[in-house]
């Protein structure tokens, strides 16, 4: 039985997100969704491409555009440190490529350049690095650093009084939009747990793989899922994101 399989930002986390497909099992029909933040934490960032790119070429693979792949991706292009990414990651990840040349960071580059904004399947479920603002959906949205960057989708879910149903004039009409939206960039450890998180139709995948949490892949369908050891065990006297 086909699975799709969505998995929450990996920050450079090679070993973790090796560890996770172990635990997976996953097979050749399965789709993977990755939510974006493939780079910035862990010692591991070029080499997590790398691995993508390998990837694809046995597995259907779909690829969202997280905040830190926008950085990653202007670095490859035009050389310049934007100095905030620097502090947020983006040390490391320059690091990562210090032994790299300069046919791999084109290939990688390229990569970078493919990755989607936002990917909505046959059923209507939406999986996004982020959020979107506009109550037309991404496709209208008019800034499109949202899709990276926007926390008021998942606030939203996350707040809002349950009781409210959704034929109620009440319901936030950017949540009826779609059957399921899944997303990454908040850690779930924000908010002391280390599992995914649900608000509405709204589920969180990012538990806190770049700072001190693991790295979790979790069945659209079943909404079963798996977590790698926590990733800072895998690159000890590294401080990943924790600053």
């Amino acid at each position: 039985m086909k699975r799709t399989l969505v998995f929450g930002d990996i920050h450079g986390g090679l070993k973790a997100l090796i560890q996770l497909l172990e635990k997976v099992e996953v097979k050749e029909n399965d789709k993977l969704i990755f939510l974006g933040d493939y780079v910035d934490g862990w010692s591991e960032s070029a080499q997590v491409i790398d691995f993508l790119m390998h990837l694809t070429q046995k597995q259907e693979c779909i690829f969202i555009r997280g905040n830190h792949d926008v950085w990653c991706h202007e670095w490859l292009k035009n050389g310049v440190v934007n100095d905030i990414w620097f502090l947020h990651g983006g040390k490391s990840t320059i690091e990562s490529y210090q032994n790299i040349n300069s046919v791999v960071k084109e290939r990688h580059f390229d990569f970078f350049e493919n990755m989607k904004d936002y990917f909505v399947d046959e059923y209507n479920n939406l999986f996004i690095h982020a959020g979107f603002s506009s109550m037309h959906g991404p496709e209208k949205e008019h800034y499109a650093s949202n899709f990276s960057w926007d926390r008021t989708l998942w606030e939203m879910g996350l707040t809002m009084d349950r009781r409210i149903q959704k034929d109620s004039l009440s319901y936030p009409k950017r949540l009826l939009l779609y059957n399921e939206i899944y997303i990454g960039h908040t850690p779930t450890i924000h908010y002391n747990i280390e599992i995914p998180m649900q608000g509405c139709n709204v589920w969180n995948i990012d538990t806190g793989a770049g700072f001190y949490g693991k790295l979790t892949c979790l069945d659209i369908e079943t909404k079963a899922f798996w977590q790698s050891d926590v990733v800072q065990t895998f690159y000890p006297g590294e401080k990943g994101r924790n600053k």
